[in-house]
């Protein structure tokens, strides 16, 4: 029904106002009689063979919502009603800022995939606090996706990350520390090792001042070099974090059915969606090999299939998310992966 009928409405608008359509109507169905009942008839899979324990935390199923989606926690309610496991929120900054410039959401038909240059567009740490004690956490994990504003300098980005989870902490069930947009400046030099490593372990100094520390994730570029993973995987062993979310946008346009000089119209911004697809399941596999399962990956990119899922799945992630994909197929996505490990475990 959503190919049939749905997207072809929603494409006939520019992309980020067909993303407000969309949540739209997905609070008004959760308002009419019967609304919640018909989200959850068509969308959730409920089953016990679907719980896993990651870190510590019991997850209904493997199947997430990645980061900016809901990035202010506004739709978490309406959201759980879809199927999910877990619902990442953010990325959310210190102070509220606008994000750049409109428009900043492109779709690449041809390939399913967008291009985003969003800019951490958020309402800020404090009223998505103030949101989150409002709202009902229901059966569905919540992680926070941390980040810096823009006019921070680099130098002085641990604070901002400091500020987001002191005042996230009791509000998250887990963490990610996003390094790894392309659409800040200088933020992807966080992956190195050195200033990587001091803001991991100040996190992980004031997470330990909790009775019941949260996990803690790092989220990764799809571009790096062998040796940049080696050292990525060096730090989370070193500083006892939880894992690595693999992986976030790319900057690379290579392979892309879209001819060349309509993506350079389009301008900067992070590439996801099927293009990436093969890339984020690389570093999953070599991370995981690497690793030796010492720590968690959640593994997304490029996920438009049950097979896809199952696929990131068997090259190491121990959980998956989804976003792109949600745009090209719809939300019955998560019940068929859902559907698919069922039977593959039957």
């Amino acid at each position: 029904m959503y190919k049939i009928f749905l997207r072809p409405f929603f494409f006939l608008f520019p992309a980020e106002q067909a993303h407000h359509f969309a949540i739209i109507l997905l609070e008004w169905t959760i308002r009419i009689p019967g609304g919640e009942w018909l989200l959850k008839k068509l969308f959730s899979l409920e089953s016990t063979s679907h719980y896993k324990e990651v870190c510590g935390l019991n997850f209904k199923n493997a199947v997430g919502l990645a980061a900016g989606f809901d990035k202010d926690a506004k739709h978490i309610h309406a959201l759980s009603l879809l199927g999910f496991g877990f619902i990442e929120i953010g990325t959310v900054t210190p102070l509220p800022q606008p994000g750049n410039d409109p428009p900043r959401l492109f779709r690449l038909t041809k390939d399913e995939a967008l291009i985003n240059r969003m800019g951490f567009n958020n309402q800020g740490v404090d009223l998505v606090v103030a949101r989150l004690k409002n709202t009902p956490k229901k059966d569905v994990l919540i992680g926070g996706n941390i980040g810096v504003n823009k006019n921070t300098p680099i130098e002085n980005a641990i604070a901002d990350y400091e500020t987001c989870f002191l005042k996230l902490f009791l509000h998250v069930d887990y963490f990610v520390v996003n390094v790894s947009s392309p659409n800040t400046p200088d933020l992807r030099s966080l992956h190195d090792k050195e200033p990587l490593s001091k803001l991991l372990s100040r996190l992980q100094e004031l997470n330990h001042q909790h009775d019941v520390p949260k996990p803690i994730f790092v989220k990764i570029a799809p571009d790096l070099t062998n040796s940049q993973l080696d050292d990525i995987i060096d730090i989370i062993i070193t500083t006892e974090v939880a894992g690595i979310v693999a992986t976030n946008t790319s900057v690379s346009r290579r392979g892309l059915t879209t001819p060349l000089h309509l993506i350079e119209q389009l301008g900067a911004g992070g590439l996801s969606g099927k293009p990436v697809a093969k890339r984020a399941t690389e570093v999953i596999e070599y991370i995981h090999s690497k690793a030796e399962g010492r720590f968690v990956i959640i593994g997304v990119g490029g996920i438009h299939t049950p097979e896809d899922a199952v696929e990131k799945l068997k090259s190491g992630a121990d959980l998956v998310q989804v976003y792109t994909g949600l745009i090209y197929e719809g939300p019955g996505l998560v019940r068929r992966i859902n559907k698919l490990k069922i039977q593959q475990n039957s």
